[in-house]
C-alpha cells in the first residue's frame, strides 16, 4: 500500500476539503482524487462520502483512518530508527504523561543527554491510555504513566508515589489555619481526572454523590492557569506543585480531618529494550 496515498488520507480526513489538501501536500487536486480512487480500490470500500461542499469519512474511512495512522506512525518511526543506526550507538522511544515528564523525568533525561550524546533519545508527551496503545505497537519503547500494563513482554513497575496537595491561588488567604472536608465541599474544585486512578475516585468520595464540578481535565499540568487570581481548589503532586509554591503563584492548603491521597505513576518498558531504560532511569527492573 503507497504511503503518499496513506498520508494524503489522513490530510483528507482532516481538511475534510480537497482544495486544502492538494495545497497542504504542494499536488495537483487530480493527484489527490486519484490517490484517494486507487486507495479506495485497494481497500474495496468508499472511503469518503462526496458531495460538492461536505466530505466525509464512511465507517470504513473511519475504521481505515486508525489503521492509516498507525502504518504511518510506525514507518516514521521505523525508518528514523534505522537512520538512527548510523549515527548513534542505542535509540530509545520514551513515553510520558505530562505531569510526570514535568515531576520527574525531565532533568533526568536532560543529564542523561549530555553524558551519553551518542544515544538518540525521542519523547512523546501524551495521555496514560494512548501512550499504552503506542507501546504495544511498537511506537515508543518505554512509558511513564498512571496506569499499569501486566504483560509478559513488558516489565511494569511503581516508579513514583506521589504526596498531593490542596492548593488555591497565594492571594487567596482562605483556610491559612486549615480546611475540613466540608468545607472543601462547599467550595469550587477543580477536577482533575489523574487517569481514572484511585485518586480520583478518592477525591470524587470527598464531594456528594453526582456532584457536578465546574471544570474537569485529563491532565493535571493543564489546570495552573484555571488557579491563578482565581478562588478555586485542587489537588495536585507535590512535586509538580512545588515550583509554583516557590514562586509564590500558589499555596497549599492544610488539611483538617482527612489525609491528603498518593498518586502512583508506572514505568512500563519492552524486556527488550530494558536494559537502556533502566540505566537511564535507574530502575532495579
Amino acid at each position: 500500500m503507497d504511503l503518499e496515498s496513506i498520508r494524503t488520507f489522513l490530510v483528507l480526513s482532516s481538511t475534510r476539503n480537497y482544495t486544502q489538501t492538494a495545497d497542504q501536500l504542494f499536488v495537483a487536486q487530480s493527484t489527490v482524487t486519484n490517490r484517494i480512487n486507487e486507495l479506495e480500490k485497494e481497500v474495496n470500500a468508499r472511503l469518503f462520502l462526496r458531495s460538492n461542499r461536505l466530505v466525509e469519512l464512511t465507517p470504513e474511512g473511519e475504521q481505515f483512518q486508525l489503521y492509516a495512522e498507525k502504518v504511518l506512525k510506525l514507518t516514521e518511526n521505523s525508518l528514523a530508527e534505522i537512520s538512527s543506526f548510523r549515527k548513534y550507538k542505542n535509540y530509545l522511544r520514551i513515553g510520558s504523561s505530562d505531569s510526570i515528564y514535568e515531576g520527574h523525568l525531565a532533568p533526568i533525561i536532560l543529564n542523561y543527554q549530555k553524558k551519553h550524546p551518542e544515544v538518540a533519545l525521542k519523547i512523546t508527551i501524551g495521555m496514560s491510555g494512548q501512550l499504552l496503545d503506542q507501546l504495544q505497537n511498537n511506537i515508543l519503547d518505554v512509558v511513564f504513566s498512571y496506569m499499569p500494563l501486566k504483560k509478559s513482554q513488558y516489565h511494569c513497575m511503581v516508579y513514583k508515589q506521589d504526596n498531593m496537595a490542596l492548593v488555591t491561588d497565594v492571594k487567596n488567604t482562605k483556610y491559612k489555619r486549615g480546611i475540613t472536608q466540608d468545607e472543601l465541599v462547599k467550595e469550587n474544585y477543580l477536577m482533575c481526572n489523574f487517569a481514572l486512578q484511585d485518586v480520583g475516585q478518592f477525591v470524587r468520595g470527598l464531594f456528594p454523590r453526582y456532584h457536578q464540578f465546574s471544570l474537569e481535565i485529563d491532565d493535571c499540568s493543564k489546570i495552573i492557569p484555571f488557579l491563578l487570581n482565581q478562588t478555586n481548589y485542587t489537588f495536585l503532586p507535590v512535586d509538580m506543585a512545588a515550583p509554583f509554591i516557590r514562586d509564590r503563584e500558589i499555596r497549599a492548603i492544610p488539611l483538617k480531618d482527612f489525609s491528603p491521597p498518593v498518586i502512583n505513576s508506572y514505568i512500563i518498558g519492552k524486556r527488550s529494550k530494558e536494559k537502556l531504560w533502566s540505566e537511564i532511569f535507574r530502575t532495579k527492573g
